[in-house]
């Protein structure tokens, strides 16, 4: 697995936290974390032998997650609220806007999960310590004024929407796909996975011979999510059709 000395120290605070969860015998709770933080985390327990972990986003199929260590097999109460932003359908407001506005208010990333928007309304996942404040402090998103309210979880926006790919590679090698969904040449797509530009189930990797399978997630900076969907069978020629789910 590839690590960084953030890793190393992101490691060295779930060890810290692990103590404190059964020194304290309490759930010790930890920010939103991105897909990527969410692996390794699980990778890192499961080799030291703790079990008793859960992730969760504010709802099903959330992306950043928060991490839960408990000291039994009890499911914990996350502190996650979720606020409901809205404003005209003709404001065209993104996940952009909504973010630079709460980083403007000295607000931390780790402490705001997912962003889901639609026309009209959107959708903020935050710590609950936040909530309160957020409602005092925001009555505009840049230049459009918005109302504030508890969501609705039930009726939740779709955010960026996925759409469904279907290509044509010679092998289920990482490099293969990777050039199918960006156009490049095999060579180019090799400097983009020895740049660090690729990883495969949210680890960074360097192999570009690494095999994908059925529900492997791969992202491209600069590219975006996917999800290998369904490897369909072989053409004429041999080569292999594959479905790919791309999230906007």
């Amino acid at each position: 697995m590839y690590t960084s000395d953030k890793d190393e120290l992101f490691y060295s605070k779930i060890d810290d936290a692990v103590t404190l969860c059964y020194t304290r015998q309490k759930p010790y709770f930890f920010p939103f974390l991105s897909e990527r933080r969410q692996a390794i985390a699980e990778k890192y327990l499961k080799s030291v032998c703790f079990e008793n972990f859960c992730f969760f986003g504010g709802y099903e199929n959330s992306e950043r997650k928060m991490l839960a260590l408990c000291y039994d097999d009890s499911k914990p109460e996350f502190p996650v609220s979720a606020l409901e932003f809205r404003y005209r359908n003709c404001d065209k407001l993104t996940h952009r806007d909504f973010l630079g506005a709460l980083m403007s208010l000295g607000i931390e990333r780790e402490t705001v999960g997912d962003i889901l928007v639609e026309d009209g309304r959107t959708v903020v996942f935050i710590k609950n310590e936040l909530k309160d404040y957020l409602i005092s402090q925001i009555s505009k998103i840049g230049n459009v004024g918005v109302k504030l309210y508890d969501a609705d979880l039930t009726k939740l926006p779709k955010g960026r929407g996925t759409e469904e790919l279907s290509l044509v590679v010679s092998s289920l090698r990482l490099d293969n796909i990777v050039a199918a969904v960006t156009g490049l040449s095999r060579e180019k797509t090799k400097s983009l996975v020895f740049a660090d530009y690729v990883s495969l189930n949210y680890i960074q990797t360097m192999n570009v011979s690494q095999p994908v399978a059925e529900g492997d997630v791969l992202i491209i900076r600069g590219k975006g999510k996917y999800i290998l969907n369904a490897v369909m069978g072989e053409t004429k020629k041999g080569r292999i059709r594959i479905s790919l789910i791309h999230f906007r």
